[in-house]
């Protein structure tokens, strides 16, 4: 093809499009740039659905400038997932407001635009690192400016900026020591240099590689196969200030939402922030700021946006239960679409929504008297759309949720205002806690009854989980090696072992005592029958006082998950 001199509405278009399919393709090789042991898949899935956020809102817009530029800088702010996908909208936002006043955009504007993204992603973090996101577009936005200086064309500032942004891409290991000790790059460097790759395909018909944006030296490093030989991986908060890398011993909650607050009030917002917490991102303007940090105490962090405004969508993750896998929404999605949601029978009074994923879990949940499932898990988290949706289908105008899981509890809270039915939320922070409140439903009292008992019905369960290391990390309970079995629980890793029955047994013996009388054995994909026989045959010799249920959840990636009573 012909290179483009200038970029008009429509490439533009083109270029964010191929930018959400090349995110979308490469996923999981981002993903794997993380540095947390357990099967994460933080900031390439962050990058990812940020885009499709914007792609859609980019849906039949008119073919003018300003109207993709709207488009563009709107859709991003609404639909930015965790810090990465919140730098990356500013990245964007920052594009679309250079271009928003243009007819089409040539090498000048284009190095300009660059320029303001670079300046806007510096502005969204309140403690920006070097070694991440930021360094990789501040140095492509230079590489565009001294191209632009020099007299090049538009695929000239492109491709002096690109190479530039790979230069830093290559060095972040070198400014951040947590990234050289795994032995990555930044991840939310590699997916901005996705963007630029993008804009080559558009313009000078380059195809778009994900080797291009990691370099060579270390693109095979991060996946869950590792040696013992390989450099184990450390976990820093550091990273963290523009990226999504994880702190097994910092801060324990990634808190996002967005806040209706006058420009004024966010100085004194953000000085109340910086005292509770890192990784502080607030971008946005005009009345509506995207919020995100982490912290430790969850009610300070949504407090302060109520002393300046009006917060909504909030969402609160669990950075140590943090866990996406597609796999899961592909088969939790089929699994709803061959069952049948029909009610059969007079309506309840009050019907249940439960989130859940694993044919076991949804016939459990179905046996105590769920209406509808939604699929969705750990960091496999549902719309409110979805939520909204099964609430809606349920067969009563009162209607009890269940979001088992933190992140998903605030996504939930959102439906009670988008629907005419009364809606309550348990907040179940797991798979036995809804259990535990289900033992308390009576589908013929109000929905303020049912969800005050199943409250403190769930308030009485201890959760713990077993999962197997992705990656080599270090921790508390000792060095974690690729393939490693970790039991966790809600204080973070509490045992690492060889074998999935060592987790669990060690995880137990620290988690149970004699005043406790039911403990609850979830089974999932990858435990034996003669595990948990061994499982039941030792909480018999050690505590014979306390009785063992044990139920075939088959839940993906976790063979046990436990509920203490």
């Amino acid at each position: 093809m012909t290179a483009l001199e200038r970029l008009a509405p429509g490439d533009l278009v083109n270029a964010v499009t191929r930018y959400r399919d090349a995110l979308r393709d490469h996923r999981e090789a981002i993903n794997r740039l993380n540095v947390y042991p357990v099967p994460d898949g933080d900031t390439g899935t962050n990058m990812a659905l940020t885009l499709d956020s914007v792609v859609a809102e980019l849906d039949g817009v008119d073919g003018h400038m300003a109207a993709v530029c709207k488009a563009l800088s709107h859709g991003s702010l609404m639909g930015a997932r965790g810090n990465s996908g919140v730098i990356l909208s500013q990245v964007l936002r920052g594009l679309a407001d250079k271009f928003s006043q243009l007819d089409s955009v040539g090498p000048d504007e284009l190095a300009a635009g660059l320029g303001a993204a670079s300046e806007a992603a510096y502005k969204a973090v309140m403690r920006p690192v070097e070694g991440t996101i930021l360094t990789v577009v501040r140095e492509s936005a230079e590489g565009a400016e001294r191209a632009r200086a020099g007299g090049a064309n538009l695929v000239e500032v492109l491709d002096a900026s690109r190479s530039a942004g790979a230069s830093a891409l290559e060095r972040t290991p070198e400014l951040l020591p947590v990234l050289k000790q795994a032995g990555v790059v930044d991840a939310g460097g590699a997916g901005l240099l996705l963007l630029l790759d993008a804009l080559l395909t558009v313009t000078d018909g380059r195809p778009i590689e994900l080797a291009a944006s990691v370099p060579e030296s270390v693109a095979g490093v991060g996946r869950a196969a590792r040696t013992p030989g390989d450099a184990a991986g450390a976990v820093s908060g550091a990273a963290d200030c523009a990226g999504d890398a994880h702190d097994i011993s910092g801060l324990r909650y990634e808190v996002m939402y967005l806040l209706e607050a006058p420009d004024h009030s966010i100085p004194a917002f953000k000085e109340v922030w910086a005292g509770i917490g890192d990784s502080i991102v607030v971008v946005g303007g005009d009345g509506l700021w995207n919020c995100h940090i982490h912290t430790d105490d969850i009610g300070a962090a949504v407090e302060a946006a109520l002393d300046a405004g009006r917060p909504r969508r909030i969402r609160v993750t669990d950075l140590l239960e943090q866990v996406e896998e597609e796999r899961w929404v592909r088969e939790a999605t089929g699994a709803a679409e061959e069952e049948s949601d029909a009610w059969v029978g007079d309506p309840p009074t009050t019907a249940v929504v439960a989130v859940a994923t694993g044919g076991g879990l949804r016939r459990i949940f179905r046996s105590l008297g769920v209406h509808q499932i939604v699929a969705g898990g750990q960091s496999m988290n549902p719309s409110t759309a979805q939520i909204l949706e099964a609430v809606e289908a349920a067969p009563s105008q009162q209607v009890i949720v269940l979001p088992n899981n933190k992140n998903i509890v605030p996504v939930a809270e959102q439906v009670r205002s988008l629907t005419s039915k009364e809606v309550r939320v348990v907040p179940t922070s797991g798979i036995p806690e809804g259990f535990a409140a289900l033992m308390a439903y009576d589908p013929e009292s109000g929905a303020d009854t049912n969800a005050d008992a199943m409250r403190e019905a769930a308030g009485r369960v201890i959760s713990a989980e077993v999962t197997q290391a992705v990656r080599s990390a270090r921790s508390d309970a000792g060095d974690i090696q690729a393939g490693d079995w970790l039991g966790i629980s809600r204080d973070g890793i509490e045992v690492v072992s060889s074998d999935a029955e060592g987790a669990a047994q060690s995880l137990l013996q620290k988690l149970v005592s004699d005043d406790h009388e039911i403990v609850c054995i979830i089974e999932g994909e990858g435990s034996s029958a003669a595990d948990t026989r061994r499982l039941t045959e030792w909480l018999s010799e050690n505590h014979p006082g306390v009785t063992a249920e044990v139920h075939h959840g088959g839940q993906p990636l976790y063979p046990y998950l436990f509920s203490i009573e």
